[in-house]
Order: C-alpha cells, then sequence, then structure tokens
C-alpha cells in the first residue's frame, strides 16, 4: 500500500503544472475533483484493484465529460489530456496482474469505448488517429507487462506450493522412517527381552525345585541365569546406547549373526530344552544384517519352543546356505497345546518383518504329528 500511496503522490507532483492554467471558475473545480478521482483510488489497487479500477473508469468518463478545450482562456492550455489519465493504465494492468484476463478484457473494453468517444468527440479525425493510436500503444505495453508480472507471482505462488510440499513430504518421510527406527528397536528390545527373560525364568524355576536336592545342578542354573542376564543387559546397553547416542564415537558390542547360533543353541540347552544343530554351507561371509536377520529369527523360534512347546521338549535347527540363498528350517517336537498363542504375537511378526526386509519367505505353524515348524528363506545375492 506504501508503494501505491507513493505512485499516486508522483502523479500529484506531475500535475502540479496545471495549477498556472487559467480556468474558468467552475472548470478549475471540476479538473481537479477528477483529478483526485483518477489519481486517490490507486492507493487501494492491490487490496481491493475491482474497485480501484472503476473508480477511475468513472473519473475517466468525468472527465471525457468536463474537460474540453473552450473551458480554458490560455489557446495553449490543452486539458483534454493530463498525466493523471495514466491511472487507466495502471488500473488495466493491476486487473492483468491480480485480478484475471477476464475481468481485465472487459474493462479494456470500457477503456476502447471511452478512448473512441474521446477521439470523435473532443479530437475528430484525422487529428485523433495520432493521440489515439499513442493510447493504444500505452494500454497494450500496460496488458503485457501485467501478463508478465502476472506470470512471475504465479510462478512464485507456484514453488512456494512446492517447497511447502516438499517440507511437508520430507516432515512425513522424517516421520516414517522414525516410525520404522522404533520398530525395528522395538523388535530388537523384544528379541532380547523375551529371549532372556524366558530362559531366566526356566533356570530359576529349575533351580528352586533342585536347591535341595541336587545343589549341583541348581548352581548351574543360577550361573546360566547370571550369564543370560549379562548377556541381556549387553544387548540392551547397546540398543539405548543407539537411542541416546549424540554422534560421538563409543565402544559397541558386537552384533550377534551366524556366528553366534551355536552359542544360542547351548544356552538353550542349558535351559533343558535339547537342540540339534546343523550349520551348512559357508555362513562367515553373509552380509551383517542378513547374518543378524538369521540368529534373530533362529533366538525368536527358540524361545517360542521354551515358552510354549511344553516339557519334554526337542528341537532341531538347519541353517544352510545354498547358492544366493540361506535356508533356514527350525522345528521343535513339543506338545503343542499352547502355540496357538504364538501365532498373533509379536514374536512371529518380527520374525516375518524380518525375513521381508531382505526380500526372503517366512513360513510358521503346527506340525501335522505335534510340534512346530519356521522355515525361511533369505536371498543372499544384492545386499
Amino acid at each position: 500500500m506504501a508503494g501505491d500511496t507513493v505512485i499516486a503522490m508522483l502523479f500529484v507532483v506531475l500535475e502540479l503544472p496545471s495549477l498556472f492554467i487559467d480556468f474558468d471558475a467552475a472548470a478549475a473545480w471540476a479538473y481537479w475533483l477528477v483529478g483526485i478521482g483518477l489519481l486517490a483510488p490507486l492507493v487501494i489497487r492491490r487490496q481491493n484493484p475491482m474497485l480501484s479500477a472503476y473508480l477511475i473508469l468513472l473519473a475517466g468518463f468525468a472527465q471525457l465529460v468536463t474537460h474540453g478545450q473552450t473551458q480554458v482562456t490560455d489557446p495553449m492550455a490543452d486539458v483534454r489530456v493530463r498525466v493523471a489519465d495514466f491511472a487507466l493504465g495502471i488500473s488495466l494492468y493491476t486487473l492483468v496482474t491480480y485480478v484475471g484476463r477476464k475481468q481485465a478484457l472487459l474493462y479494456l473494453v470500457w477503456l476502447g469505448i471511452g478512448t473512441t468517444a474521446w477521439a470523435i468527440w473532443r479530437i475528430s479525425f484525422p487529428d485523433a488517429i495520432l493521440p489515439l493510436l499513442v493510447i493504444v500503444v500505452i494500454f497494450a505495453l500496460c496488458w503485457v507487462l501485467g501478463e508478465f508480472t502476472g506470470a512471475r507471482k504465479a510462478y512464485h505462488v507456484e514453488v512456494e506450493a512446492r517447497l511447502a510440499l516438499l517440507e511437508t513430504e520430507r516432515d512425513q518421510q522424517a516421520r516414517i522412517a522414525v516410525g520404522e527406527e522404533r520398530a525395528r528397536i522395538a523388535r530388537e528390545l523384544h528379541d532380547v527381552v523375551a529371549h532372556a527373560v524366558s530362559v531366566i525364568v526356566v533356570q530359576a524355576d529349575g533351580a528352586a525345585y533342585a536347591v535341595r536336592s541336587n545343589p549341583e545342578m541348581a548352581e548351574r542354573a543360577v550361573n546360566t541365569i547370571s550369564a543370560t542376564g549379562r548377556e541381556a543387559l549387553t544387548e540392551l546397553r547397546r540398543l539405548l546406547g543407539v537411542l541416546r547416542d549424540d554422534g560421538a564415537d563409543s565402544d559397541r558390542a558386537p552384533q550377534p549373526g551366524t556366528q553366534s547360533i551355536s552359542d544360542l543353541a547351548e544356552r538353550v540347552r542349558a535351559v533343558g530344552v535339547p537342540v540339534q544343530l546343523d550349520l551348512a554351507g559357508d555362513l562367515d561371509d553373509l552380509p551383517t544384517g542378513v547374518s543378524l536377520g538369521i540368529y534373530r529369527i533362529v533366538q525368536e523360534a527358540l524361545t517360542n519352543t521354551i515358552k510354549h512347546a511344553g516339557p519334554g521338549a526337542t528341537a532341531s535347527v538347519n541353517v544352510a546356505r545354498v547358492g544366493d540363498r540361506v535356508e533356514l528350517d527350525i522345528t521343535d517336537r513339543g506338545s503343542g497345546k499352547a502355540l496357538a498363542n504364538v501365532v498373533g504375537g509379536n514374536g512371529l511378526i518380527g520374525m516375518r518383518e524380518r525375513a521381508n526386509v531382505f526380500g526372503g519367505t517366512l513360513q510358521a505353524g503346527p506340525e501335522p504329528g505335534g510340534g512346530w515348524r519356521v522355515r525361511a528363506v533369505l536371498p543372499v545375492s544384492g545386499n
């Protein structure tokens, strides 16, 4: 609005030489009222372009009616054209820029009617040809400038909209990434805690049962509880350290992998569940992510065996690398009475997600003769 006020004041300054025109009394009043009508609406041309434009147009028609060469005593003064008339072109430019072509075209029709009437009534032909051409060029220039400014304005609006969209997409992607990371950490915590707690509970029950009748067995159970608890604490510290990491280097416990499956099977045997382990193929050079995924699937399957297979259960774990894939087969031979609880649990969901992450597949379900089987295939190539 300040810029429009400056424009209006500039035209007022340009109109000051008119003070020296010798008007008739009535003509002087009409001249200055029309001048105010032409220039004052420029102040609101951005806030209300339609109102401003048609107020100026109304003043232009008032000028057509009131301004004529015979109204001044000085034959050198001609008030039929004045500096304030540029407000008509500015109004056309404003409508093209801020309103639209349809409204600007209608306004241009009214300008054409007024200009034609002015050329015939106030100038007459052929003297009106040159002024008429000049006015047409001025209006055309105002239209072109309006198109250019409007296009730039629309471009900036589009750029701002795209930037806002990109910021929104960036925020959404960040939230998705955070959600995925939380889900990954939740799976890790579930695997660590569920396995460790299952082992500790079984060993604690065994130690309580054998503490008087078989102190040595009770001592071994307590040692297993201690070792399992320490390992769980180590992994929990590692996961919590990732959450608290501020970018500084810190010591990390190594991630478990296929090389840790033997130790996992040994701990399950110590709980009282016999585990037959068969590792085949070259499993040492697997990608870290695939190796960790294999370990977690085996760990979760054996944890479910401890929790749900019942007394006297046994388990077999077969991990084989065949070409560009790794095949896992974990089977337990328990009573299978409580295995229905596994179907909707987070453990099975976590195993499937780990397999899916690497483009693999996982099937889990009860065996016809009793027990539970987990079978997974994880591709190696491309990781």
